[in-house]
């Protein structure tokens, strides 16, 4: 059986995509919603991500929460 493995740059470029498309969700959503709320937890989670890894979240943050 083969393993795959993902470098690291594919991890942050997957981290980066997802965090993109998390903030485009939570634009559309009630901020008082259960989704959001679950939204907003991953979200964290890859802002600290994405932070520990070196990214500058300066333009991609878009929800600043």
């Amino acid at each position: 059986m083969e393993v795959l493995e993902t470098t690291e740059k594919e991890m942050l470029q997957k981290n980066i995509e997802e965090f993109s498309r998390l903030q485009s969700y939570m634009e559309v959503c009630e901020e008082n919603s259960e989704a959001y709320m679950r939204m907003r937890q991953r979200y964290i989670e890859l802002k600290v991500i994405l932070t520990a890894s070196g990214i500058n979240l300066t333009e991609l943050d878009r929800i600043k929460a």
